[in-house]
């Protein structure tokens, strides 16, 4: 079955696309309008310039605070302004050095503040974003207004988010307090509540967008990750599915919907899916991860492992992407390369009970059975023996001659396959009589 965690890393990797600014201030534009930075007068060369800025007419307005500014360095108006008019080209370095220069004048302005950290969050430095926000939401909106403050707490709701989800939550009321509530809004509200562990007030908030909102695909992708987390497989699956009727191309769905089709063993159904994803994503490890994963499941050893050979030529030290690429070579009958596969992965990550599992199945299929002796002994130190190893001990000591222990180990196979087995167990009855002298 697929890893839940693979799921994650997916979700991480693909979701969040189409979100909508509000949702992430990384993503901000400046207002539509710089409003004025600072009372005080303003000169005809800063008016003309503020009229250019109206128009759109960038280089106008550029050139006129650039010649306003070479005489008078401490304009905070004019500084703004042009931080502006840098931010609408996209210089975002220099929009940002123009903005702090007018918070350094007039460590009063509300706007400066406000510009300049989301600015500097849509940059992604958002350990620099949060102070200069945090400032901003103690200063005096004046005619930017209620909706403008609200913006800061939202700001910084989305910055706290990443790190400290209770700060989030006072960042969104304070916000709340100053506007109506958005459907962003509640989708934040939502996710916090599920970091939180609150999945009762994260599904309640989820189902709120909806029921406004049924073509929601964020809204419909947290519900559905609530369901996963959950194990509700098939509610998850309804959700999906409807969502996709709208976002057929989705790569967030499609990966839920996916891993719930896996859940259930309906790999044949997943298969299409992941493949979509694959082709839109090809590059995408986590996807080629999945993938494998499920071509592996679904039969199709050699499939599974030219994704997996893909994978390890860009990590060729993971130890889990060599028991999965050895697994796969078991399955192809590579058995000597699979030794290799399973070797390098238990010198790499000791405590992998699964490559050493792998390693004592593949030394015994090539002829080593101390060395499966060996990768059983310490498989032993992090997982209890199933029938399957059991089987592995006995065939071990058996081909040492080691009667008494192989014997012993083909008694507890039997007691414990029950049945499970029936060809092992078929063999293990007929060694036992010849170890035993009962042949």
């Amino acid at each position: 079955m697929l890893h839940f965690a693979l799921f994650v890393l997916l979700f991480a990797s693909v979701a969040g696309l189409g979100q909508s600014s509000a949702q992430n201030p990384e993503q901000q534009a400046p207002a539509a309008v710089p409003a004025a930075a600072a009372p005080q007068p303003i000169s005809d060369e800063v008016a003309e310039a503020e009229g250019a800025i109206a128009k759109s007419d960038w280089k106008a307005a550029e050139t006129r605070l650039e010649r306003w500014l070479a005489n008078h360095p401490g304009d905070a108006r004019a500084l703004f302004d042009a931080g502006y008019v840098a931010d609408e080209q996209n210089r975002l370095d220099v929009a940002a050095g123009l903005y702090r220069r007018a918070v350094e004048a007039n460590p009063q302005s509300f706007e400066a503040h406000l510009e300049l950290g989301l600015l500097l969050a849509r940059q992604n430095k958002f350990s620099d974003a949060r102070p200069v926000l945090a400032a901003a939401s103690q200063l005096d909106p004046g005619v930017a207004g209620a909706g403008a403050k609200a913006r800061v707490w939202r700001a910084l709701a989305q910055i706290d988010q990443m790190d400290d989800p209770a700060q989030a939550s006072e960042d969104l009321l304070e916000a709340l307090k100053l506007s109506p509530e958005t459907a962003d809004d509640t989708m934040l509200a939502a996710s916090l509540a599920e970091q939180a562990g609150q999945g009762d007030a994260a599904e309640a908030a989820y189902r709120r967008i909806l029921a406004t909102d049924p073509k929601s695909a964020p809204a419909c992708s947290g519900l559905a990750h609530l369901m996963i987390a959950r194990k509700q497989y098939p509610e998850a699956e309804i959700v999906l599915r409807g969502a996709l009727t709208q976002s057929p191309d989705d790569p967030a769905l499609n990966a839920q919907l996916a891993t719930v089709l896996v859940a259930q063993d309906k790999t044949e159904a997943a298969l299409p899916l992941l493949q979509k994803l694959h082709d839109a994503h090809p590059k995408d490890a986590n996807i080629n991860h999945m993938l494998a994963e499920v071509l592996a499941e679904a039969g199709d050893a050699a499939g599974s492992d030219k994704l997996y050979t893909g994978l390890l030529a860009a990590t060729p030290d993971d130890p889990e992407l060599l028991v999965k690429h050895g697994q796969d070579l078991i399955r192809q009958l590579k058995y000597d390369e699979a030794f290799a596969a399973f070797d390098k992965s238990t010198r790499l990550d000791p405590a992998n009970a699964d490559g050493w599992s792998g390693l004592a199945f593949a030394a015994m299929k090539t002829g080593q059975p101390s060395i499966a002796l060996h990768a059983l002994t310490m498989r032993s130190r992090y997982l209890p023996d199933v029938p399957p190893t059991y089987f592995l001990w006995a065939s071990a000591y058996d081909a040492l001659h080691d009667k008494a222990a192989a014997a012993a180990y083909y008694h507890r196979f039997l007691d414990a396959s029950a049945g499970g087995f029936p060809m092992q167990e078929q063999q293990a009855r007929q060694r036992l009589l010849v170890l035993e002298g009962k042949k």
